[in-house]
C-alpha cells in the first residue's frame, strides 16, 4: 500500500463526490490532506472529524484572490503542500443554442480557471523545493466531446492542454504534472440523470458497470506516490473501455 507519511496534499472541491474519495484514500495513506471546499460545509465538518490529519480550507478556486488568501493561510499554517489535486469542478449543462453566456462562464472559471489559478498559486513553491506533483481532474468528454456540454467539455479539454503544458515548464524542476480523465463515474450528480440516459452510457462501456469514485482515487494516490516518479505530462483515461 502506498505510503504517504510526511506529505501535504491538498485537494480542492474534496468535501463531496469524487473529490471526498480522493481524500479519503490520501488520509489513509497518512499524507496529511487539506480539504478545499465553498459550499457544503456540513459535509466538509463531518469529513474532518471522520479522518485524522485533516485541515479545512474554505476558499473559491475561480477567484485569484481567493486562491492568494488560500496560499498564505497556508504558510500561517506551517503547511508546505507537495501534491495537489485539482478536482473542484461545476456543470451547467444546456445546448449550444440554449447556452447562457453565465452558464459557459460559470463552467470555465470554476473547471479551467480554478485549475490553472491553484496550479499558479503554488507554482512558486513547487519550483523552489524542487519537487510535486499536480493532479488534474479532467473528463473523457475532454477528449471525444459530447452534445449539451459545450461548456464543460471546453473547460475539460482546455485541463488536459493546460496538464501538457505545465508538464513540459515544470518538468526541469522535478514537479510533475498528469491528468486523470473519468468516464461515468457514479456520484450523486449523475445519480439524478435520468434512467434512459445511463442506460445509454452503460452500453457504450465494455466492462459493463459504471465506474466509481474509488477508481479514480486508487489512479490518483498512485500518481502522487513515488512509483509514478516517472510520469508527467500525461492523461489517464478511467473509462472501463468506453474510449
Amino acid at each position: 500500500m502506498v505510503n504517504l507519511s510526511g506529505k501535504t496534499v491538498l485537494v480542492t472541491g474534496g468535501n463531496t463526490g469524487i473529490g471526498k474519495e480522493i481524500v479519503t484514500m490520501f488520509a489513509q495513506a497518512k499524507a496529511h490532506v487539506v480539504v478545499n471546499y465553498l459550499y457544503q460545509e456540513k459535509e466538509a465538518e463531518e469529513l474532518r472529524d471522520s479522518l485524522e490529519n485533516i485541515t479545512l480550507l474554505k476558499g473559491d478556486v475561480s477567484k485569484m484572490d481567493d486562491v492568494d488568501s488560500m496560499v498564505l493561510k497556508l504558510k500561517e499554517l506551517g503547511l508546505s503542500i507537495d501534491v495537489l489535486v485539482n478536482n473542484a469542478g461545476i456543470t451547467r449543462d444546456n445546448l449550444m443554442l440554449r447556452m447562457s453566456e453565465k452558464e459557459f462562464d460559470d463552467v470555465i472559471n470554476v473547471n479551467l480557471k480554478g485549475t490553472w489559478a491553484m496550479s499558479k498559486g503554488l507554482t512558486k513553491a513547487f519550483l523552489k523545493k524542487r519537487s510535486g506533483s499536480i493532479i488534474n481532474i479532467a473528463s473523457v468528454v475532454g477528449l471525444i466531446g459530447n452534445a449539451g456540454q459545450a461548456n464543460y467539455v471546453a473547460s475539460k479539454a482546455g485541463i488536459i492542454g493546460l496538464t501538457k503544458s505545465l508538464a513540459k515548464e515544470f518538468g526541469s524542476r522535478g514537479v510533475r504534472v498528469n491528468a486523470i480523465a473519468p468516464g461515468f463515474i457514479q456520484t450523486k450528480m449523475t445519480d439524478d440523470l435520468p434512467e434512459t440516459v445511463k442506460e445509454s452510457y452503460l452500453s457504450t462501456i465494455p466492462l459493463g458497470r459504471f465506474g466509481n469514485a474509488k477508481d479514480i482515487a486508487a489512479l490518483a494516490l498512485f500518481l502522487a506516490s513515488d512509483d509514478a516518479a516517472y510520469i508527467t505530462g500525461q492523461v489517464i483515461s478511467v473509462n472501463g473501455g468506453m474510449v
